[in-house]
């Protein structure tokens, strides 16, 4: 089971508040830090913390309108596992992954922020726990993300990425990289960790291709 203690979809909450923020993704078992500052916002984390401490990070769609953007089908609950207030009233906090959803419809709800019904069943496995090792090429995953970094002249930490789980280094990966907000929801949207695992080294080769990089020889 999760982290927090749900097991099955059916324990998680039917509606929950969402926080539309383009070209952030939460993955279920990552960290999220955010900066909280608009008052909506602060609403919405203090009713957060008052219950469940669950906030669904989710992808505005380009086009919608700029006060009430359209939302992205699918984004990923995350619960508040720290958190902290500031002098000038701004919330620090850390949402960590619990599972993705699927947007069923948006609740017309008092509240200043929003709220959607949450489909938790295509991601039913986010919920399970399990040794992810064998289901991606870290080999590939490796050199792909090299050539990326030598491409687009940033600094990897390779030795934390080499002792890093498996999940836990592709949802960094995904995280870290100056990727499209179409792109990054891909990403969160890939089914399994070797279905995200394939679309990152495409998107990391694609990458280091664009930007006059080759495979390192």
């Amino acid at each position: 089971m999760s982290a927090f203690g749900f097991r099955k979809p059916d324990d998680l909450p039917a509606i929950i508040p969402v926080f539309p923020l383009t070209g952030a993704v939460l993955f279920p078992r990552s960290a999220l830090p955010l900066n909280i500052f608009e008052p909506r916002y602060l609403n919405m984390i203090d009713d957060a913390l008052a219950a469940e401490r669950l906030i669904g990070m989710i992808q505005p769609v380009d086009g919608g309108a700029p006060v009430k953007p359209a939302l992205a089908d699918v984004g990923c609950v995350g619960r508040i596992t720290t958190f902290s207030e500031t002098d000038d009233g701004r919330y620090l906090i850390t949402l960590t992954g619990v599972s993705r959803f699927r947007v069923g419809r948006e609740i017309d709800a008092p509240s200043p922020y929003r709220k959607v019904a949450a489909d938790w069943y295509a991601y039913a496995t986010d919920l399970s726990e399990r040794d992810n090792a064998a289901a991606i090429d870290q080999e590939m995953l490796a050199r792909a993300l090299r050539d990326y970094s030598v491409a687009k002249g940033f600094q990897v930490d390779w030795e934390a990425a080499a002792g890093a789980p498996a999940e836990m280094l592709v949802n960094a990966v995904c995280a870290a990289c100056p990727f499209s907000p179409e792109e990054k929801q891909m990403l969160l949207e890939a089914v399994t960790l070797a279905d995200r695992s394939d679309a990152l080294v495409a998107l990391l080769e694609l990458g280091a291709s664009a930007s006059g990089g080759g495979p390192i020889q």
